[in-house]
């Protein structure tokens, strides 16, 4: 959350010369509303089974780079799909994701005290992140543009 994935996808299907795919972008066309909207309106677990969902139609659909909401990974189901395909977990630490996302509203599991509640969502997550990652990448004080090509350094990605 907050650590760059769509910017960095797309910068990444650009050097690729492949498509880019986000399926938070998949969920809100299919449900015509915002994500913060599905989470205030019908709940954290009625929209994980629509984002299970995105995720398994992305991953069927799309050969390009995927980027998938944060929390795609609670899944175990999701786990297994990704399982052999190239997975890059982008890190970051609390204080460069309190500055990222701030108090914003549009991040629903975030609302309050975010800097407590990032926490508590990595703590959570962190060992499945590198379950299924296949590298590992810092973005703390780097560019975009220095993610991306340390993603490529990692996953051993070449150019087009």
């Amino acid at each position: 959350m907050g650590v760059g994935k769509s910017t960095v996808g797309r910068l990444l299907a650009e050097r690729l010369q492949a498509g880019y795919r986000d399926t938070d972008d998949d969920i809100v066309a299919e449900q015509g509303r915002a994500i913060a909207d599905i989470f205030v309106e019908d709940g954290e677990p009625a929209f994980r089974a629509v984002e299970k969902r995105a995720v398994r139609r992305a991953v069927a659909e799309h050969e390009g780079v995927l980027a998938l909401g944060g929390g795609a990974i609670l899944d175990p189901d999701t786990r297994a799909l990704l399982a052999g395909l190239p997975v890059v977990y982008l890190s970051m630490d609390v204080e460069e994701a309190v500055k990222r996302t701030g108090l914003n509203v549009a991040r629903p599991l975030l609302a309050v005290n975010p800097r407590k509640q990032w926490r508590e969502l990595m703590e959570a997550r962190r060992h499945l992140y590198e379950e299924v990652a296949t590298a590992v990448v810092a973005t703390d004080g780097r560019s975009p543009e220095e993610v991306a090509g340390a993603v490529l350094d990692a996953v051993e990605w070449k150019e087009a």
